[in-house]
């Protein structure tokens, strides 16, 4: 599978809501990171809390996303029936990532190959906007103005924060290098 990614159920009109961070996100993290090990075993390379929700001080959409590596994304057998079976929900097919979510639409799980380079950006700008308030700040500043704004999906929102990451990761970059940060140290 190559090209444009397949979302099953097309496009849906949500609002963008961003709200202060709150804690309790970890701890929601937690559960959720439970119950996926439970439901793949060894199948998970390794379960990491990603996006906004992962970054104490940074605002974001109460909806805590999840990257879970495995060896082929492309070979759904060995997750997709799991996730399934604990109630995620397929909604993005695309070459080398998987997006599930919960019916409440309360949490995302991305599904990407261990070692690949999708891991690694998320796992990178994650850990730098962590570190470093002048990011943290420039990228809540630029989502709060997006999330102002009307869109017909949440991926076009998603879409639009791409400049704003793009002059963020040579400085993440940087920082990985001066520190030998690695994804399996983050």
């Amino acid at each position: 599978m190559t090209g444009e990614a397949e979302l099953i159920g097309g496009i849906e009109k949500r609002d963008i809501r961003l709200v202060p961070h709150d804690s309790v996100w970890f701890s929601h993290f937690g559960r959720e990171r439970d119950r996926i090990a439970l439901a793949l075993g060894g199948f998970a390379r390794r379960i990491d809390h990603i996006g906004s929700t992962s970054v104490a001080g940074l605002a974001a959409k109460p909806i805590i996303d999840i990257n879970v590596s495995v060896v082929e994304p492309e070979d759904e057998d060995t997750y997709l029936p799991q996730l399934e079976a604990v109630e995620y929900v397929l909604r993005v097919r695309e070459f080398g990532h998987r997006m599930f979510r919960t019916p409440d639409l309360g949490v995302h799980v991305h599904v990407c190959k261990a070692g690949s380079d999708w891991e690694r950006r998320h796992l990178l700008f994650r850990d730098w906007l962590r570190r470093s308030d002048s990011d943290r700040d420039l990228y809540g500043s630029v989502k709060h103005d997006l999330a102002s704004r009307d869109w017909s999906d949440m991926n076009a929102y998603a879409a639009a924060k791409t400049d704003v990451i793009a002059a963020i990761m040579p400085r993440a970059e940087a920082w990985a290098r001066t520190i030998g940060w690695s994804v399996a140290g983050s």
